[in-house]
């Protein structure tokens, strides 16, 4: 069994390899399990995913279900695993603080912290008050007794806010206050990126998944990012599958889904490995 603190320096030592690697977003326990299987070397959580799979919409779950899903997806995969934890569940540092506290109590060895407020006049914080959420959250992460890799996320773009100076001057403030990794979703041209990791001097993680952008791995490392993840998309392509199932069984009465529906027997055979200590990708 992989102990919190090797996955942590596992976790951290990704994010200074060559070129960039991928940190899928699983949104239980079963599909981490599945993502290890595939030979992936550290996970994300999705709070997307996560509220879908309870039938809420994104960021409505609150901080104790989350904490008990963050435990799960760590307990079921031996990888390093990040959590995605939104806003914060507070506005204030303090409660930024906490939080933090709370996740790597969970077993996670790694978040990200959002600047958003959940706001529609007002969706960003106010740089000063964004500067001391991160810098307290680095606060706690230093004093764990592992290493903790603290993504800080611009969410200019993701609120409909394009704009790419501030977005800079807020990775460039995240990173004198600490933060390990950077983070701008909703990038999605090669240009953008390409100004984002070069303006600043920490890991940069760009958020793919988009239905409009065409571009991979290969491309994003040789502009020098770091860490690509996925965010929901994962499971908003398996609840595209779901509906479009469904839908068909409701307006047609068919079931032609069952072709392209992956076998019990491959999915059983794949979690068996799991249990057993295999690993398909290793």
């Amino acid at each position: 069994m992989v102990s919190q603190a090797e996955k942590g320096r596992i976790f951290r030592e990704l994010h200074h390899q060559p070129g960039a690697f991928l940190i899928p977003n699983p949104w239980d326990a079963g599909t981490a399990r599945l993502l290890e299987m595939l030979g992936f070397t550290a996970l994300a959580s999705t709070s997307a995913g996560h509220a879908f799979s309870q039938g809420l919409p994104d960021n409505g779950v609150s901080l104790e279900p989350t904490l008990r899903h963050l435990a799960d997806l760590s307990a079921a995969t031996e990888l390093p695993v990040s959590a995605d934890l939104g806003n914060g569940f507070g506005i204030d540092p303090e409660s930024i603080a906490e939080t933090i506290r709370l996740a790597a109590a969970a077993g996670v060895v790694g978040a990200s912290i959002e600047d958003t407020t959940g706001e529609m006049e007002s969706p960003i914080h106010d740089l000063g008050l964004a500067i001391e959420r991160i810098r307290s959250a680095v606060d706690v992460a230093r004093g764990l007794s592992f290493p903790f890799t603290l993504t800080a996320r611009a969410d200019n773009y993701v609120v409909g806010r394009p704009d790419l100076k501030d977005t800079i001057r807020r990775l460039q403030a995240f990173q004198d206050a600490g933060a390990d990794v950077l983070y701008a979703p909703g990038l999605k041209t090669l240009e953008e990126i390409r100004i984002v990791v070069a303006s600043v001097d920490r890991p940069v993680n760009v958020l793919m998944g988009f239905a409009d952008v065409a571009f991979g791995v290969a491309e994003l490392s040789g502009l020098g990012v770091k860490r690509v993840s996925v965010g929901g998309s994962l499971a908003r392509a398996a609840l595209g599958a779901f509906l479009r199932a469904s839908r068909e069984m409701r307006e047609c009465g068919t079931f032609s889904y069952g072709r392209d529906a992956v076998s019990s027997k491959e999915i059983d055979a794949m979690l068996q490995q799991g249990l057993s200590g295999g690993n398909e990708g290793k």
